[in-house]
Order: structure tokens, then C-alpha cells, then sequence
């Protein structure tokens, strides 16, 4: 991984959705720190998406879950990706209360759903086609 932001997303390019949040959290990335932009966004739906560069996280786990890769390479899942990049551009405010046991549980459980239809909801092909599709696809 070449990046130097503190944390790295990896993002669905094709998903409408997906590339609306990124765009908005990369404009006041910029505008927050100029030049020292703290997110970098990997588009996993391009061709050249190269696991081996971001932690190992395949083309499948990248696409059936959000991911990001923290600078000492942790890497997060889920709901926890947006809160880290929520904190990133000063607005983890927002994301702070799906650390709280009850709303916790609610949040996971809520982005588990969204996981799960995703790729239905915005038009998209299931994952068995988009992997089918994708040559080198991990199983």
C-alpha cells in the first residue's frame, strides 16, 4: 500500500451510492487539509485492483463489505470504517453514537442489511456474477 493518509477505503466504484459518500468525504478531506489529504479511497470495481497491495482484502470480501486500511495497517470492517473516516474529516460526531452498546448492536445489524442488498438496490449484478466476471476472483 503506497498511500500516506492515516486511513486508506476501499470503495465500490460502480456502486452510485458508494462513489456520492466518497466524493463528498474526499471534498472536505481536501478542504480540511489541503496537502495532507488524511483519506485515501482505493476503487476496488477497477480492473486493476490488486489485493496484494491492500492487506489481501479480495475483490469479494472488499465487495461484500466496506474496508479500509488504518497507516499501521489495521484493517476495518463494517461500521467501523465509517466512523474512523467520519473522524478523519472532524465529523465523527455523527458516527460516535454507533459505539454505544444498544445502537451498537442496531448500527451492525442495520449496515448487515445494507451489505446484504447493496448490490440489488442500486442496480447492480449479485456478487456470484461480479466474481464470475472478474478473473482471479478469491473464493
Amino acid at each position: 500500500m503506497t498511500s500516506t493518509a492515516p486511513l486508506t477505503l476501499l470503495f465500490d466504484g460502480g456502486c452510485p451510492l458508494c462513489v456520492r459518500e466518497v466524493n463528498a468525504l474526499r471534498r472536505r478531506d481536501q478542504r480540511l487539509h489541503p496537502g495532507a489529504h488524511r483519506l485515501a479511497f482505493v476503487d476496488i470495481d477497477a480492473p486493476d485492483y490488486d489485493a496484494s497491495q491492500y492487506a489481501g482484502i479480495s475483490y469479494r470480501q472488499a465487495m461484500g463489505r466496506i474496508h479500509a486500511i488504518e497507516a499501521d495497517g489495521t484493517v476495518l470492517r463494517d461500521v467501523a470504517v465509517f466512523r474512523a473516516a467520519y473522524r478523519q474529516v472532524e465529523l465523527g460526531w455523527l458516527y460516535a453514537p454507533t459505539n454505544w452498546p444498544l445502537l451498537a448492536t442496531i448500527s451492525d445489524g442495520l449496515y448487515g442489511l445494507w451489505a446484504r442488498w447493496r448490490l440489488r438496490l442500486t442496480g447492480r449484478p449479485d456478487l456470484e456474477t461480479l466474481c464470475r466476471c472478474r478473473q482471479g476472483c478469491a473464493r
